[in-house]
């Protein structure tokens, strides 16, 4: 049970308190850019999953699939409203369907007393939520089987995957050797070239979806990821972007019932 003491909201520090994971040897910026965007009355706690000897393989997900449970655990006994667990692959490293990830998040949700959202599946109810059907999936930085299986996991929730490509797929990069060396950050023309790419090679497609969490860099070095650039980027492409961290983050502010502040895209501003 969660401790009763968070009934009672004299107890909190914010009237929502939120928490976040992030996946071993990543420093994660999902609790910044979120709270860059929330309302004072939200507060932000992350904790990173610790997996020694970490090298980002989809079979260490597997192996490590428990410590997410157990970081809701922590959190609702910190007095956690929500949790988001950060990062797509985790909903598809084990051949889980769509339902399935569901069902694991309802369950530990009833558990620990505390909504919990992973971001993989936080993409299909946000395209869900703007009725579209027929998408493209930028897969950016993502290895081959990471691409194939988010692309499959989407696929199992009905949506019509007319493309699904990576940075070495649309020709950016001759390796995923080179990409991999990049450690997530890439130059910031490389975010419109990119969907730009993808909005040309399938035209038909309603929305463009986002895996991972890419950063690109802006003029002064800072990286920043795709909550920063959405908004110019639906500009330029003509329609929607959903990111996986941007989904995550409006699965959120639903759950809280607060909107964020600030024009962050089409997805975001369902809240306001």
């Amino acid at each position: 049970m969660k401790p009763e003491r968070w009934t009672n909201p004299a107890n909190k520090l914010f009237p929502h308190q939120v928490g976040f994971t992030a996946p071993p040897h990543d420093f994660d910026a999902a609790p910044s850019d979120f709270l860059r965007i929330a309302p004072d009355t939200v507060g932000a706690h992350g904790r990173m999953l610790h997996v020694p000897d970490y090298a980002h393989e989809l079979t260490q997900r597997i192996d490590n699939f428990h410590l997410l449970e157990e970081v809701v655990h922590c959190m609702s006994n910190n007095g956690a409203d929500v949790v988001g667990q950060v990062g797509t692959n985790w909903v598809h490293c084990q051949g889980t369907t769509p339902d399935e990830i569901h069902d694991i998040c309802a369950r530990i949700s009833d558990t620990y007393e505390t909504p919990f959202h992973m971001a993989g599946y936080c993409l299909i109810e946000a395209l869900s939520d703007l009725n579209i059907e027929k998408i493209a999936l930028n897969s950016v930085y993502y290895w081959p089987d990471w691409r194939d299986g988010i692309a499959r996991f989407l696929r199992e929730a009905g949506f019509d995957l007319v493309y699904a490509g990576n940075f070495v797929d649309q020709g950016f990069y001759d390796t995923q050797e080179k990409v991999n060396e990049k450690t997530w950050i890439f130059p910031g023309e490389l975010a419109e070239k990119s969907m730009t790419r993808v909005a040309e090679l399938a035209p038909q497609a309603e929305a463009i979806v986002v895996n991972g969490m890419p950063n690109w860099r802006r003029a002064d070095g800072v990286p920043q990821r795709a909550l920063y650039y959405t908004p110019a980027l639906e500009e330029v492409v003509g329609k929607s972007i959903v990111a996986s961290d941007v989904a995550l983050y409006w699965r959120i502010f639903k759950t809280l019932g607060v909107a964020p502040e600030g024009n962050h895209g089409q997805l975001l501003s369902t809240l306001s």
